[in-house]
């Protein structure tokens, strides 16, 4: 495999790095030497800016929706679930006077948006008790008390999607 094909594949399991590679933020020898390959740094770092050239740019779309927030959210019993919010595996979530808050947005809401939501959730430390995107809804539940935080990061990230992952 070719020091260039080495550097691609290693890039692939650093999303971050790709970004920052596609939004041209990025030192390049400094990369060289966090991916840790093996092979003359110099050469590596060429081998990003090359690759850097053919990305696409990181370009961001704002989305048209609506956020609101849900208090009393909490998990559903099997006989419950006629009025679900969420429903991920064997667990549904509701408004049953729950300790949880849910963030509904709803509009131009896909995979992107949630994935950006759930960047944005971690970067301000908010864990998501459950999260998912159907049709034109997107829910994210989390604990009651981050659910002023939680609004601001689906506002916040809904405001910017990237376009493109790669």
């Amino acid at each position: 495999m070719s020091l260039a094909a080495e550097t691609r594949r290693a890039i692939a399991d650093h999303p971050f790095l790709l970004a920052a590679l596609r939004a041209d933020v990025v030192n390049y020898t400094a990369a060289a030497r966090f991916l840790d390959l093996e092979g003359d740094d110099d050469a590596i770092a060429t081998a990003l800016r090359r690759y850097a050239t053919e990305l696409p740019d990181y370009d961001r779309e704002p989305r048209d929706v609506r956020v609101r927030m849900e208090r009393g959210v909490g998990e559903l019993e099997p006989a419950d679930r006629e009025d679900v919010s969420l429903a991920v595996g064997d667990a549904a979530f509701g408004t049953v006077g729950g300790d949880a808050t849910a963030i509904v947005a709803t509009g131009a809401v896909d995979g992107r948006a949630l994935a950006a939501v759930l960047e944005r959730l971690a970067i301000d430390d908010v864990d998501p008790v459950a999260a998912g995107v159907a049709a034109d809804t997107l829910v994210v539940v989390v604990e009651r008390l981050e659910g002023a935080s939680a609004v601001r990061c689906v506002e916040d990230a809904l405001e910017g999607v990237p376009l493109e992952s790669n």
